[in-house]
């Protein structure tokens, strides 16, 4: 075996692996971290693992802890085309942690993974301030996180993201379809756009449009682009704010599937539930969509959220001190429908078909009528 000269030598760098500029990117991040933290957070950012302090879970009669993960999809395409990645991390906190407050439970801490062609620092940090700027919202601690170069994977400006967050409720306190009963009202709470679901979609719509991203849309009173990057919103604190001033029975997530699917998840098998279109006006973004791509109507409601990112399952008691609650963090909502214990009730007898449920549960029927206002 002969030596290598230094300059035939394989190093990591030449392989395409920057360690410098991953902690230059940590170095550059810290101060944005520092930020998304909470008194139970024990220990500094470059450990190993995280540190939370659980010690309060002891004053449950019953904790539970309820985990979930999360990506933000294509959406991170927008991003990329118009080089803006301070919002995209927003996008992340809110896929992952408002799936936990489904259950009803608080998100305590929260863990990021980027994977990326080449670690450009500067990127790399406008990443992370937006989940940790996401994590502050939330009230959501980021206690850890990775970013890892793939070179000969991934090309140099590509990159992808995911999350994982824990979260804890006491088992009395559980939401789900055991408490829902007919006579509860559904509750429709806004969206603030497309939110991080059905981009492949859109981005198809788009391009078979011929629009750039960069082009100015009258009716969004802004560009293209940026209707596109507005951040997810982050319901996390309003809710729990609604299930400690009221009484709810379920939550869902409008995301993947839709409004009628998400529901329908939440609801007990043989209850049903018709939710009213002309209750609420989609955004216009929804409606350019469906136009520039001839996009049926079920295509539409199965993919996108149509301007409703979450729906509350409640007693019509509740309903008052909910929206109270939720205008105070200048969320709308509104009623939209009831539920029933049969499909000819109320606006049943004029559905042909029901949605009984997606992601392998079968639950209650939900049914979209009427026309949007």
């Amino acid at each position: 075996m002969t030596d290598q000269s230094r300059d035939d030598a394989i190093t990591y760098a030449s392989a395409g692996v920057d360690t410098e500029a991953g902690d230059r990117a940590v170095e550059l991040m810290k101060a944005s971290v520092a930020r998304a933290t909470r008194p139970e957070v024990m220990g500094q950012i470059g450990g190993f693992a995280g540190f939370f302090d659980a010690s309060a879970l002891q004053r449950m009669e019953r904790p539970l802890l309820t985990t979930s993960t999360d990506g933000v999809g294509t959406k991170i395409a927008i991003a990329r085309e118009l080089d803006r990645h301070d919002t995209i991390g927003h996008d992340l906190v809110a896929m992952v942690v408002d799936d936990i407050v489904v259950s009803g439970a608080e998100p305590l801490f929260m863990t990021d993974y980027i994977a990326c062609g080449a670690v450009e620092p500067e990127r790399i940090a406008r990443i992370v301030a937006g989940i940790a700027e996401g994590c502050e919202i939330a009230g959501v601690a980021l206690v850890g996180g990775e970013t890892a170069e793939h070179p000969g994977l991934m090309e140099p400006d590509e990159y992808d993201l995911a999350g994982a967050a824990t979260g804890v409720v006491d088992a009395a306190d559980v939401l789900g379809p055991e408490r829902v009963v007919p006579g509860d009202v559904v509750l429709c709470i806004a969206s603030s756009g497309l939110h991080s679901n059905g981009f492949s979609l859109v981005r198809r719509v788009v391009e078979h449009a011929g629009l750039s991203l960069t082009d100015e849309i009258p009716e969004f009173g802004r560009t293209l682009g940026e209707e596109l990057l507005e951040p997810t919103r982050i319901y996390t604190k309003p809710l729990l704010e609604v299930l400690r001033a009221t009484e709810v029975h379920a939550l869902s997530h409008v995301t993947g599937g839709g409004l009628a699917a998400n529901l329908a998840r939440v609801m007990p098998a043989g209850t049903f539930a018709t939710v009213d279109r002309a209750t609420w006006a989609p955004a216009p973004v929804f409606d350019a969509i469906a136009r520039w791509g001839n996009v049926p109507r079920e295509d539409l409601e199965g993919t996108l959220n149509q301007g409703v990112g979450f729906v509350a399952v409640l007693p019509a008691a509740s309903v008052e001190a909910a929206c109270e609650v939720l205008d105070a963090h200048g969320i709308d909502a509104w009623v939209a429908g009831e539920v029933t214990a049969d499909a000819g009730s109320g606006r049943g007898a004029e559905v042909d078909e029901w949605v009984t449920g997606a992601k392998g549960v079968q639950g209650g029927s939900v049914a979209l009528v009427g026309e949007h206002s």
